[in-house]
Parts: C-alpha cells; sequence; structure tokens
C-alpha cells in the first residue's frame, strides 16, 4: 500500500453526502459530492492554510476518514 500524505473529511449538509480530500504535500483541498463530482478545489494552498481548514472542519463535527477505513463505518 502506498503511503499518500492526504486526509479524508466526510460530512452531511442539505441531505448531500460531501468529501474533503486535503494533501499537504501538493497543498490542494479537493471537495466531491456524492457522486465524486468536483465541486470545489483550491491548489497552492500554505501548511498555515491547511491546518486552519483542517480546524474548521473539527470545530463543525466534520468527521475525519483514518486510513484504512470505509466511509459508511461513520455515517
Amino acid at each position: 500500500m502506498i503511503k499518500v500524505n492526504a486526509k479524508t473529511w466526510i460530512w452531511m449538509q442539505n441531505n448531500r453526502l460531501l468529501k474533503a480530500v486535503i494533501n499537504q504535500i501538493t497543498g490542494t483541498l479537493t471537495i466531491y459530492d456524492e457522486y465524486d463530482n468536483i465541486l470545489l478545489r483550491r491548489i497552492g494552498l500554505t501548511k498555515k492554510q491547511i491546518k486552519n481548514i483542517e480546524i474548521i472542519f473539527s470545530n463543525h463535527c466534520v468527521n475525519r476518514i483514518g486510513e484504512n477505513r470505509e466511509p459508511f463505518t461513520y455515517l
């Protein structure tokens, strides 16, 4: 298994399942809907900006998925 420096967060909003993938190495944030359509992609984020985004996610009860976990475990 290849170790990827990406963190995955999931949450429900307006009866829709949303997923955010944050990669600290490349400085990208990508938000997907339940059909894996890209809703938002930010590139070139600094490590401080990524840290702030993760703090915001954790303050708003967004669930972080572990490396070997399936999304339905948290729903």
